[in-house]
């Protein structure tokens, strides 16, 4: 009897510790939201799609089938994303204050206690302060999921990204975690982007824009063009889209704008708020977008230009546009 009493009070205190076996588990309590939606996506493929998450009474639950460590982007009402980091069995608590989100609190694995770490200590950090605390991170930790992720946000997908640190960063980190599927498609994309995408010819692709109109890499072909990425809560994109749909407008360059927000019925009141006539996609899947997968753009804001067919730039600057139209206006 003692023994059955004993296997009893064993098994309550494993499931108390941690989530069902095969499955991932997240337990949110947010301060000043009571009621809502969260965004989730996986950049790694731990989820397929968007899921929508609700918020009631300040709280919220969600669990997924969970076979593989994995990575999920939880996008907040105010659209700012925050990573969590998944594995079998596992479960978190979330602990934010709305007005707060950088301060974000999670607990229950080792992965997501040390992206908390992360994440408080670069809360009022600049720009450059929270690469270089990325990059000290990414050496003290190269066995660990956070370390790819943070080398992808802070020094690949950021504005100007520091791609020969990435690369060495990569290296260290390939050394402790060479079955990384994220990992390795990390290094074929920095290998990519440091050799240029001059020269290529631009991926083929048809898609709908949020009108309807039927879309595709021949709407880009003459002139000298540009395809871009942005959403409503990133500024730089946002003046990237301006500038360029003055250049547009005023019949300078050819252009297809992709929004990564995730309802198009919203990003039609802006275009329209904001007499943006660029032909605009936005399929709701945000960067899990296949559209967004197949032009090879990996950020907000991420651009190509075109000439003739052929990428002849990436990335061009807002500050780059607006001296293309100065110059084109003389």
């Amino acid at each position: 009897m003692k023994q059955i009493v004993y296997f009893f009070l064993l098994s309550l205190l494993l499931v108390s510790c941690g989530g069902r076996s095969g499955y991932f588990k997240i337990d949110g309590r947010l301060l000043h939201i009571n009621q809502g939606e969260l965004y989730v996506y996986s950049p790694d493929g731990a989820i397929e799609g968007l899921d929508t998450i609700k918020i009631e009474g300040g709280r919220f639950t969600y669990e997924i089938p969970s076979q593989y460590n994995g990575t999920l982007i939880i996008v907040f009402p105010n659209f700012s994303t925050h990573a969590i980091f998944s594995e079998p069995g596992g479960s978190v608590e979330i602990k934010a204050d709305a007005s707060h989100l950088k301060e974000m609190e999670v607990k229950g694995t080792d992965d997501n206690e040390l992206m908390t770490q992360f994440r408080q200590q670069v809360a009022t950090a600049s720009p450059p302060e929270q690469e270089k605390y990325a990059i000290q991170f990414v050496k003290d930790h190269p066995e660990s999921p956070v370390s790819v992720f943070l080398t992808e946000k802070y020094l690949v997908a950021a504005n100007g990204g520091s791609y020969k640190q990435a690369a060495e960063l990569i290296a260290l980190m390939l050394k402790e975690q060479p079955k990384n599927g994220s990992l390795n498609r990390l290094a074929m994309q920095i290998t990519a982007l440091q050799q240029g995408n001059k020269g290529k010819k631009m991926p083929k692709f048809t898609a709908k824009d949020v009108n309807g109109n039927m879309l595709t890499n021949a709407n880009l072909l003459g002139k000298e063009s540009y395809i871009l990425t942005w959403s409503s809560w990133n500024e730089d994109s946002k003046d990237a889209l301006n500038t360029l749909n003055t250049l547009y407008q005023k019949g300078y360059v050819k252009a297809i704008s992709i929004c990564l927000d995730p309802s198009y019925k919203e990003v039609k009141k802006y275009l329209t708020d904001n007499n943006i006539t660029i032909p605009t996609i936005c399929d709701g899947e945000m960067l899990e977008s296949k559209l967004v997968k197949t032009l090879g753009l990996t950020s907000i804001p991420d651009n190509y230009k075109i000439v003739n067919g052929q990428i002849t730039a990436r990335r061009v600057t807002s500050n780059t546009l607006r001296q293309r139209l100065i110059k084109l206006d003389l």
